[in-house]
């Protein structure tokens, strides 16, 4: 199809599934159970940290996770003690277990003392078109307190090829519009031009077939091209079409 058509196709589809209903088997449901700024931050950064595999699972163990931090994440990344964290122990997400959880909460409290938040972060090492650096760095400060090696396969960095797919979706519900009642559109000191599609199995596969990304492994580069593809759909918003991708592979088998 011709660019105009293939660009009116996924308007389409993201017309259909950028909409409240996407939530309703979606990990995005879990922040938006909280009303307070930065519980939605923590609540969704450490539900787009265990984002991978089944979605069911995802929910589960996500609502699991915020039934342990009490459902008000902020007030218990800042105030919690030890105690607090030997209670965090037994979580488990797959390769994500009570260690990494414990660390996350520690360095999550280290992020809004000593940094400004997370907001704060992103904000400060994007750059005039991308937030991938943003991101590396990002990594940088979040493990700058001692820590197991084994948590750091759970913050991906795109200066060492990675497409940083959990990173991103974070990013897109925190910056992206929330005119739809789907993303939050809170940080207003990035611009949605800047974002990435976080690229995945589904997302990718689709973009495949749909020409816009012909690299087959899904990393850094591959996320490159794909960005370059989508922003010649819409500079201004091109990670909407991460609905469209998505929702053609997940639920249309595309």
């Amino acid at each position: 199809m011709t660019k105009a058509e293939l660009k009116e196709f996924l308007d389409a589809k993201v017309e259909e599934y950028d909409h409240p209903k996407f939530l309703e088997d979606d990990p995005l449901q879990i922040p938006h159970k909280f009303a307070l700024k930065e519980d939605i931050e923590i609540s969704a950064f450490l539900t787009a940290t265990i984002a991978w595999g089944n979605r069911k699972s995802i929910i589960n163990n996500a609502n699991k996770l915020m039934d342990l931090m009490g459902n008000s994440p902020y007030d218990f990344v800042m105030t919690h003690t030890e105690e607090n964290l030997s209670e965090l122990s037994t979580f488990v997400h797959r390769t994500f277990n009570g260690i990494d959880l414990g660390y996350f909460v520690t360095s999550l409290q280290n992020i809004y003392q000593e940094h400004g938040g997370l907001e704060t972060i992103f904000t400060q090492y994007q750059t005039k078109d991308s937030m991938q650096p943003a991101i590396s760095e990002f990594k940088q400060l979040f493990f700058e307190l001692p820590h197991q090696n084994r948590t750091q396969k759970h913050v991906s960095d795109p200066k060492k090829g990675s497409a940083a797919k959990r990173i991103n979706m974070f990013l897109r519900w925190m910056v992206r519009d929330s005119s739809t009642g789907v993303d939050f559109g809170l940080w207003k000191g990035i611009a949605p031009s800047k974002l990435s599609c976080p690229l995945d199995v589904h997302s990718g596969n689709v973009a495949r077939k749909l020409k816009l990304l012909k690299r087959k492994q899904n990393d850094a580069k591959a996320l490159q091209e794909l960005d370059k593809n989508l922003r010649k759909l819409d500079a201004v918003d091109p990670v909407k079409y991460d609905f469209a991708l998505f929702g053609l592979g997940v639920f249309e088998r595309f």
